[in-house]
């Protein structure tokens, strides 16, 4: 995976269960160089929440952006239902 990338958007459905969550990350440089990691994650349809994380280090920034992966691939085991890509 190489920095700055597009957006990786995924979701996670159970309709049965009523879950219905959205999650997406994107990483951008800003005018000074360093790279803004931005998470999003929320209910379908809701507004939902964001944190962006700043990193001087390409090298840091990846290693935010694969656990945070890391911890998606993790779903099934917490809430029962994977993450998908839209």
């Amino acid at each position: 995976m190489e920095l700055p990338f597009l957006p990786i958007e995924l979701t996670a459905r159970d309709p049965a269960r009523g879950i219905a969550r959205r999650w997406r990350v994107v990483v951008y440089r800003d005018l000074f160089g360093m790279l803004l990691v931005e998470t999003q994650w929320g209910r379908i349809g809701r507004a939902g929440q964001r944190l962006v994380r700043a990193f001087a280090d390409d090298g840091a920034a990846l290693a935010h952006v694969r656990a945070l992966l890391a911890r998606r691939a993790r779903a099934p085991r917490r809430i029962g239902v994977g993450y998908k890509p839209n």
